[in-house]
């Protein structure tokens, strides 16, 4: 009779002994990637038939090492329950657990657990149960976006095809943003290249390049243009700088020297006769670099072999597409080659030795890439006795009286082409300087004036 009942009295025990210690799901519920600056709420979902200890929200960090408490609801001691919602469905209590954040930040982004703790029925102590999780995935649109040529400031070429590269650097997004080129409003289609670097002479040699352009000079004819270049350097006709002068033996295209007085300024400029056997071929890199707050700055390489007849005032953008933005952010440059430089001379009336400054302080438009200047005195050594100074600005410092009339020319000049402006000098007598205080080498000597001067 009692082995007859035990089946039915072990069912009774188990039965008692559930309803004594309870039972509790808990679920979170999921969320969609949410961007910087919005507000979110977790909401944690539970239902359980026993009485609630407390329910605690963690912040998880360091790959789960480290948990830290962000909300604490404790039953024995809290009378306010605002933070929780409740309702009876088949005589078991159902609880809603939210927490909200009203700014979302990048240091948000990461996992967060929801612990909900109940009574023992039978010994009235606490008892963990069930706990949920959640990965709350913060997006940051980019930052900043700009555009920039590599390799600048660079000299312009005449007689040899020169490869350029524009760099898109877009900075402050999560995830990576996708970074792409248009010519003009037109998308870029580019090769992509998929190694971590690629050399200018790597480039240069592969086939594409090597089909892209013709010279129309030989090596003869470029050295003997180089022979000429030299020549006049070394002061044959410095006055006369016209474009392609000794490169051709067609008579149209040479200059003859002239001697007429040269203006104050003079505006020149030379680009190269290259001819395009097929259209430009682009290449295109990505490289990433992590940030320490989660966000990733990528830079986008176009490179390209430039020809300054096609390519001068060539509108280039940068485009960026981000889950995070409603529109693609964009960055546009126009490449263009100097033209009308401006120069400026301080003092505008210079008197034997004062320090003249000569500045180039502007061009007729906006210069993209950044120019490369060279100042040159014609026929003869600057001022220090170098042959050229690099630089926006040329210094001479304490001019005697020898460098009146004296020409300078400064050419301006990036990979889209050059161009040369001459100024003159004009050096005044100083009254407080007696003359004759230079030495052999035109340079003035300190000499010690009555009454202080």
């Amino acid at each position: 009779m009692r082995a007859m009942n035990c089946p039915r009295v072990c069912l009774l025990l188990a039965e008692l002994l559930d309803l004594a210690l309870g039972y509790l799901t808990v679920s979170i519920e999921p969320l969609p990637p949410v961007v910087v600056g919005d507000a979110v709420t977790l909401k944690c979902n539970f239902k359980t038939d026993g009485r609630m200890r407390e329910i605690v929200w963690y912040r998880v960090t360091d790959g789960g090492t480290i948990k830290q408490k962000i909300f604490t609801f404790d039953a024995m001691f809290s009378t306010n329950s605002s933070h929780m919602e409740n309702y009876r469905k088949r005589e078991d209590l159902v609880y809603q657990s939210t927490v909200r954040l009203p700014e979302v930040r990048i240091s948000d982004n990461g996992p967060y657990e929801c612990h909900v703790g109940i009574y023992d029925r039978a010994t009235r102590e606490k008892v963990v149960l069930a706990s949920g999780n959640i990965f709350l995935n913060v997006m940051s649109p980019p930052t900043s976006i700009a555009v920039v040529a590599a390799d600048t400031p660079a000299p312009f070429s005449r007689y040899q095809a020169q490869n350029f590269t524009l760099v898109c650097i877009v900075s402050g997004g999560k995830p990576a943003p996708v970074v792409y080129f248009k010519r003009d409003g037109e998308p870029i289609e580019a090769v992509s290249l998929s190694e971590p670097a690629v050399g200018t002479a790597a480039l240069q040699d592969s086939r594409a390049f090597r089909s892209l352009l013709h010279r129309d000079l030989d090596d003869t004819k470029m050295q003997k243009s180089l022979s000429l270049l030299d020549a006049e350097g070394r002061g044959g006709h410095p006055y006369t700088e016209g474009p392609f002068r000794g490169l051709t033996p067609d008579p149209s295209l040479v200059l003859q020297p002239t001697t007429e007085n040269i203006p104050e300024t003079v505006v020149s400029r030379e680009f190269p006769r290259w001819v395009h056997s097929a259209e430009p071929v682009y290449f295109l890199r990505h490289s990433r670099a992590p940030g320490s707050d989660g966000t990733v700055e990528v830079r986008a390489l176009l490179t390209w072999t430039l020809n300054p007849q096609v390519d001068n005032e060539a509108l280039f953008s940068c485009e960026v597409k981000h889950p995070a933005l409603s529109m693609p952010m964009q960055a546009e440059v126009t490449l263009v080659a100097p033209k009308g430089p401006k120069i400026m001379m301080t003092p505008t009336r210079a008197r034997v030795g004062d320090t003249v400054r000569i500045l180039v302080h502007g061009f007729q438009n906006e210069v993209f890439p950044e120019p490369l200047f060279t100042w040159t005195r014609v026929g003869s050594r600057l001022l220090d006795g170098s042959t050229e100074h690099d630089g926006k600005e040329l210094v001479l410092e304490r001019v005697p009286a020898e460098l009146n009339g004296s020409m300078y020319r400064c050419t301006a000049q990036n990979p889209l082409g050059s161009t040369d402006t001459h100024t003159r000098l004009i050096v005044f007598e100083n009254p407080n300087i007696p003359r004759g205080t230079e030495d052999s080498n035109g340079k003035l000597l300190l000499v010690a004036l009555p009454n202080g001067n």
